[in-house]
């Protein structure tokens, strides 16, 4: 994703609140089932190349808000925003440390200390598994006083979390990476920063295992080894496991897992509150987009920003006017890849019910339609997750594309369908952009019927061919893309009054 700095136009959509009030609303922009993994523990609950990310709108939200809302991260440029500091003075993103050994001396010790940490991770894994606080607790550096509170938490939050897999595996170590001060610190007769790979798999949401790689700290004295830190030495654009960050309270639905940070009655409150929102998303989306789909969404909902930042692998302050972020976690997004849909919680409560249900329907048709791993256009992706979300909740034209009326009104009308450009964070004229791909996918929609442009998008989305939007347009439409453009810009005319 590319930096989610914002655009520097804005525009005012309105809905009637849950009082009845005209409540300006931010334009929402981007973003086979396999048998579902069990809970080995419980019972079940019920990119193209030089493609951007889905990217950010601002516009003027109740009592002057301006609010960005962000859908579908797992795009090409989801490495660009990975790439981004993490913090201030993080280093260059690059791939985790690796000692590389010269000395057959070197090469045993750096099979000695593999050896030893593995056999950490699996005696973690298995305590996991076992639900055995003890056993896990026995991996971890007795003298590691804080690092010891906070495992405590994390394997609270492990088992209540609907597991299907959980694995940690040892990748490569720097033994240079600890400063003296810290080894000094650690004490014992070594230590050492390893990357580990960690993957998990939620029962009955995943498909496939999210995976995530933590800078781990290990310590080895009275010749036993013991892992002493999660948290240290993050390269730039690592991302956290939302399980790592503090306490988690859960909250299921029919359709839909939240998963809150922060502990107590509030935050479980709050994570319910968000079950029913999630819960309609998942139904409003499927009315339109069939039921063909898992027909489930995981949401994550920091408690604070630093949160937000940390499981995506952002810049700090990066998202502090972005409600929502959809993302695939997983390396490398593909089709059954676990996609989450991460809030920004002070920004949902500001927007209220009719706005959090809209950007949520807006991100679970990205999840629906697997956004983050298809070749669609952006303007059809983006198009089609409004089309969905307005029917949700419908908006008023004239403030839905206040931007783009203008334009027409002042005689530029738009020459071609927005391009790939078109969606980049800084370009001039994003407003229009989402508004013309959602009145694109309406005009679709009026002209042929619902079922037609599903049709078109899924036509699209399954095409191997680099002209699958030009058969789409023949096969589905029975037109060309240059006669549908004519039919659009008098569409646009026509609703403008130009």
């Amino acid at each position: 994703m590319s930096p989610l700095t914002g655009a520097g136009e804005q525009r005012g959509a309105e809905v009637i609140d849950e009082d009845g009030d005209t409540v300006p609303l931010p334009m929402i922009p981007s973003a086979g089932d396999p048998e579902q993994p069990s809970d080995h523990r419980q019972q079940s609950y019920a990119d193209g190349p030089g493609r951007p990310p889905f990217g950010p709108i601002l516009k003027k939200v109740a009592l002057g808000l301006a609010i960005c809302l962000v859908a579908g991260a797992g795009y090409a440029g989801l490495q660009h925003i990975a790439n981004a500091p993490a913090d201030p003075g993080a280093p260059t993103a690059q791939q985790p440390p690796s000692a590389t050994p010269t000395t057959p001396d070197q090469a045993q010790a750096g099979v000695q200390r593999a050896v030893a940490g593995e056999a950490v991770l699996q005696k973690m894994a298995d305590a996991i598994e076992n639900e055995d606080r003890g056993e896990f607790l026995n991996t971890i550096d007795p003298k590691a006083t804080a690092f010891r509170a906070s495992a405590r938490t994390i394997f609270g939050n492990l088992s209540a979390l609907p597991l299907g897999t959980f694995q940690l595996r040892y990748v490569s170590d720097d033994i240079g990476a600890l400063t003296p001060d810290r080894q000094a610190e650690l004490g014992g007769t070594q230590s050492w920063l390893a990357q580990v790979e960690v993957s998990w798999q939620l029962a009955g949401y995943d498909v496939k295992a999210a995976r995530e790689t933590l800078p781990v700290t290990f310590v080895t004295r009275d010749g036993k080894t013991y892992a002493a830190s999660f948290s240290e030495r993050f390269v730039a654009g690592q991302r956290r496991p939302v399980w790592s960050l503090g306490a988690l309270e859960l909250a299921k639905g029919k359709h839909s897992l939240v998963i809150s940070l922060g502990a107590g009655s509030e935050a479980e409150a709050e994570a319910r509150s968000y079950v029913s929102v999630a819960d309609k998303a998942v139904e409003s989306v499927s009315k339109v987009w069939g039921r063909s789909w898992r027909q489930k969404v995981v949401v994550y909902l920091p408690a604070k920003q630093s949160q937000m930042e940390y499981v995506l692998g952002a810049r700090p302050n990066t998202y502090t006017q972005i409600a929502a972020v959809t993302m695939a976690e997983l390396d490398t997004p593909a089709v059954g890849a676990p996609v989450r849909i991460v809030a920004n919680p002070k920004l949902f409560e500001e927007l209220g019910k009719q706005g959090r249900r809209i950007v949520l329907t807006h991100e679970t048709t990205h999840v629906a339609s697997t956004a983050t791993a298809s070749p669609v256009p952006l303007w059809l992706a983006e198009g089609f997750a409004d089309y969905v979300a307005f029917n949700a909740v419908p908006v008023q034209d004239e403030s839905a594309a206040k931007e783009l009326f203008k334009a027409v009104r002042a005689g530029h009308v738009p020459a071609s369908l927005p391009t790939t450009e078109a969606f980049a964070a800084s370009a001039k004229e994003l407003p229009q952009a989402y508004e013309s791909a959602w009145l694109a996918c309406r005009l679709i929609a009026e002209r042929e019927g619902e079922e037609k442009l599903v049709k078109f998008y899924r036509a699209v989305h399954a095409s191997k061919s680099s002209t699958g939007l030009a058969d789409a347009f023949q096969s589905v439409l029975g037109m060309t893309e240059a006669e549908f453009v004519a039919e659009w810009q008098k569409y646009l005319e026509r609703l403008a009054g130009g």
